[in-house]
């Protein structure tokens, strides 16, 4: 094991985390490399954890060392862009992500995922194209170019435009379909759309997210995620060797979640607004999602997370901000620094919290126990942090000009989702 730890370290880690860490012995390493270990197992999918504070990110990599387990940690355009609500960042997660490996002797691969960049209009392309090489020059290893909120044939345009500036070795994840709600669900049609109409321009991803009933935040209904459609989807697009990422699944129990890791190509799984919620100390039940008192109020547990001062004070803040439900996230980075001061005793079962959590999710539900060993194989096996792509070029350029994308778009009979807040 430590031998092969030690010859992934040298070969796996990709340029730009050998560059800003050169002495570092954190296993940094490219998203495809954590696809692959989750292929390798088979009916298996791992944990992305949203980082939105630094307690998470802690109790998710202590999680996946004691699972053996390879991870992405992630954060939102939303949450860490330019206009952020946390204090993890795009440009610090990195950073954060290294320290902490470093510290806590971590030695599980771990991609570095900015998740949700989001295209929301044709206008939003051209500071992406500055935008989107700061990301990989702070250590980003892994993206999803996000332009789903927009028609089909700009969602392809924008992401052809968009993803020939990711590096070819780096995690790529495409969108489809606003991911949110019950209406406007994804459909096999639009998902092969946009991945031939990709393809056809030497362009593969790792993963697509999809509108398959997830939704992010609080849960409002039960209804969850749609297997059946996952499934006609992932079939559809199995060709061209993507795999699913799986938005949203808070609001969904541990049964159907084995199931969408045991009846799908999913092999990553998002997970945000619950982990935040078990570093207040706030009870959430087996769905993830955040328990609610008669006055719909939260329930904070004593024992966990932080202490009741600082919760009384973060409760007095949201209710003179006028925050409610999902919207608490927003007092992510405003707290941070009161976070981070509470006593030892105090953050250590804040990160637990987060840890047992995560633990339980990649041993009993999404199966990914003992998938960093097969992360280490197959760098070694690449002999470097370059894996290639999974697929091959199969569609005709020719077909897919933006004309013609504009003409085959037209003919599709899709239904626009509700609007919501699909960042993260």
């Amino acid at each position: 094991m430590s031998n092969d730890f030690d010859r992934a370290l040298a070969i796996g880690r990709p340029p730009n985390i050998v560059r800003l860490f050169p002495n570092s012995r954190a296993l940094i390493v490219s998203g495809k490399v954590v696809d692959r270990a989750l292929l390798a197992k088979g009916q298996a999918m791992t944990i992305a954890a949203n980082g939105r504070n630094l307690l998470v990110i802690r109790g998710a990599l202590m999680a996946a060392q004691r699972a053996n387990a390879t991870i992405l940690m992630e954060i939102a355009h939303s949450e860490g862009g330019a206009n952020a609500y946390c204090a993890t960042n795009f440009w610090n997660l990195a950073r954060r992500v290294d320290a902490l490996c470093n510290e806590l002797g971590i030695t599980v691969p771990v991609a570095i995922h900015a998740d949700h960049y989001g295209i929301k209009s044709p206008a939003d392309v051209e500071p992406a194209r500055s935008d989107i090489p700061s990301l990989f020059d702070a250590g980003i290893t892994s993206i999803a170019i996000d332009a789903s909120h927009m028609t089909d044939d700009e969602n392809l345009l924008a992401s052809l435009a968009l993803i020939p500036l990711v590096p070819t070795w780096a995690g790529l994840e495409t969108e489809v379909g606003e991911i949110k709600g019950t209406e406007g669900m994804s459909t096999p049609e639009e998902a092969m759309f946009l991945i031939r109409g990709l393809n056809a321009h030497g362009l593969f991803p790792d993963w697509i997210a999809l509108n398959n009933g997830s939704a992010h935040g609080i849960q409002a209904s039960d209804q969850g995620i749609q297997l059946d459609l996952t499934r006609e989807v992932h079939e559809a697009i199995a060709p061209y060797s993507v795999s699913g990422a799986q938005h949203g699944t808070s609001g969904n129990d541990s049964d159907r979640l084995r199931r969408i890791a045991s009846e799908t190509r999913t092999t990553k799984a998002n997970v945000a607004t619950a982990l935040q919620m078990l570093t207040w100390g706030v009870r959430v039940n087996d769905f993830g999602n955040a328990e609610l008192d008669d006055q719909e109020n939260f329930v904070k547990m004593d024992d966990r997370g932080v202490s009741r001062g600082l919760w009384d004070d973060m409760v007095a803040y949201a209710a003179e901000k006028g925050l409610k439900g999902g919207s608490y996230k927003k007092m992510n980075l405003p707290f941070e620094n009161r976070l981070m001061g509470e006593p030892a005793t105090i953050r250590e079962r804040m990160a637990k919290g987060v840890e047992d959590f995560v633990y339980r999710l990649l041993t009993e539900v999404f199966n990914a126990r003992d998938t960093a060993p097969l992360a280490m194989g197959v760098l070694l096996e690449a002999d470097g942090y370059d894996l290639g792509h999974k697929a091959r070029r199969l569609e005709d350029p020719a077909d897919w000009t933006p004309d013609r994308i504009r003409e085959k778009a037209a003919l599709m009979d899709t239904k626009e989702g509700p609007t919501g807040d699909f960042d993260d």
